[in-house]
């Protein structure tokens, strides 16, 4: 029955009234009234892969008989513009919620219902339950959601942002490798390295997250579909999950697969974890290229100043002229984000008790948050800050020749205490470490110049005089 004031539903705890132009049910709203906790609900990847599931189900459902054509086709389409996001405003149900994720399964089965009864104009009604979710479980669907739409982000979003962010570090590798400055360890200098050698290290780090997200979602593949409530498919048809998981495939272009047991996809999320764990190392190499970058463009006149940053924005509200790494430092906060949410993910992912791990809907919304957030700070960090960072030549060269550490490649020819006596006197009376051993006689001029030639230290070897 319907008024002006809205539609009202039952269910076996008595009548409600849900709003007049919405498609959920009783279910749903007996959760926004009961635990309305933090106004965060699901956002788009994860409502997007649960319309992919139910989509799925009602096909594998339909070719096994326990679906008509008709119904089954209905369900097909409102699950499909679930999917594409025509009905994002209808999953109001915040995260907070049963940890089994069952309130925004029976959402989803709602709103589908709801939705298809409409397509099919009066010709049959669609059950919530006994269609759209039929052969399932909240169990199974929800986790199943999340494993889908966490690969999805992690194929079609963080990869490609990876793989940008890789692709900019090795042109400044490139275009930089003729730039001999000083190395620094303990921020103090340090033996010369070449600017694209320590690019070189950027590109490893970005290369070996890539390696390590490919591998660690390889088991997010494995979807938990088919256990129904407690892992045994009592309930799920023989063959549903087989059918249902290849539509999936095929909808994600992604090899999907069926758990090999289902009573730990379902109570334990170990995979998740895993997962979670690689976006963690990831995270922590974006730190850690984002300090260096901001360390070696600090200044521009009392600071390192061997790279120059892009001038991306004012960086001051007070002092005219200032320019912050306002990227670089998104990135930052984005690692502590990630931090976080890995703690959340760990601890969840490791409580379950018996046949459930009750912290589905958490742990769902942490990882996608992660993944993300990690694909739009490398692609960010790519494009406006890396793409447009430029060097100062002379500043490099200028800094590498007051160098103190130039005396470690004296070592070799005139012995530890030697070049120890020559690096303290360079620093007391601030000269070059070339002018003291030269004038020490422990070298001549163009022994100097060969041993102390900044190129040559950056490569593998002993420095020769010859």
């Amino acid at each position: 029955m319907t008024d002006g004031n809205g539609r009202t539903v039952s269910d076996e705890l008595g009548e409600l009234t849900v709003p007049a132009d919405a498609y959920w049910g009783a279910h749903t709203q007996r959760a926004i009234e009961n635990v309305g906790i933090g106004g965060r609900s699901f956002g788009r990847r994860f409502v997007g892969a649960l319309g992919t599931v139910k989509k799925a189900a009602a096909l594998a459902n339909r070719d096994l008989g326990h679906l008509s054509a008709e119904v089954a086709a209905a369900i097909v389409v409102a699950a499909d513009e679930v999917a594409h996001g025509r009905h994002d405003d209808q999953f109001p149900v915040g995260v907070f919620q049963t940890g089994s994720g069952t309130s925004t399964n029976m959402n989803a089965n709602e709103v589908i219902a709801t939705r298809a009864t409409e397509l099919l104009d009066g010709e049959a009604t669609v059950h919530p339950n006994d269609h759209v979710n039929f052969g399932q479980s909240s169990n199974d669907v929800i986790p199943t959601a999340m494993h889908v739409a966490a690969r999805v982000a992690a194929d079609g979003e963080l990869r490609p942002a990876l793989g940008t962010l890789r692709a900019e570090l090795a042109a400044k590798r490139d275009a930089f490798d003729d730039v001999v400055k000083t190395g620094r360890t303990h921020l103090q200098d340090a033996l010369p390295i070449r600017l694209g050698q320590e690019f070189s290290g950027y590109v490893a780090q970005i290369e070996a997250g890539i390696e390590r997200v490919e591998t660690a979602f390889e088991g997010m593949a494995a979807l938990p579909l088919g256990g129904h409530q407690v892992g045994t498919g009592m309930n799920c048809p023989e063959g549903f999950p087989a059918r249902a998981i290849a539509y999936i495939a095929e909808e994600t272009g992604i090899p999907f697969r069926e758990a090999d047991d289902h009573f730990a996809a379902q109570a334990a999320h170990d995979a998740v974890s895993e997962a979670h764990g690689a976006l963690r190392t990831l995270a922590g190499s974006l730190h850690k290229i984002a300090n260096d970058l901001r360390l070696l463009a600090s200044g521009p006149r009392a600071g390192l100043g061997e790279i120059e940053q892009p001038k991306n924005q004012p960086g001051s509200s007070i002092t005219p002229g200032k320019i912050n790494p306002v990227v670089a430092e998104a990135v930052n906060q984005v690692y502590v984000a990630v931090l976080g949410n890995d703690t959340t993910v760990a601890v969840g992912a490791a409580a379950g008790e018996l046949e459930i791990n009750l912290y589905k809907p958490v742990l769902a919304t942490r990882l996608l948050e992660s993944i993300e957030s990690l694909a739009g700070a490398a692609e960010t960090f790519a494009e406006s800050f890396v793409a447009r960072l430029d060097v100062d030549r002379e500043r490099c060269a200028r800094q590498v020749e007051r160098g103190i550490a130039l005396a470690t490649a004296l070592s070799p020819h005139i012995g530890h205490e030697r070049t120890a006596e020559v690096a303290t006197t360079a620093i007391e009376e601030g000269r070059t470490v070339r002018s003291v051993v030269v004038e020490k006689g422990y070298l001549s001029p163009d022994a100097a110049d060969r041993i102390l030639d900044p190129a040559r230290m950056t490569e593998r070897g002993i420095p020769d005089a010859e």
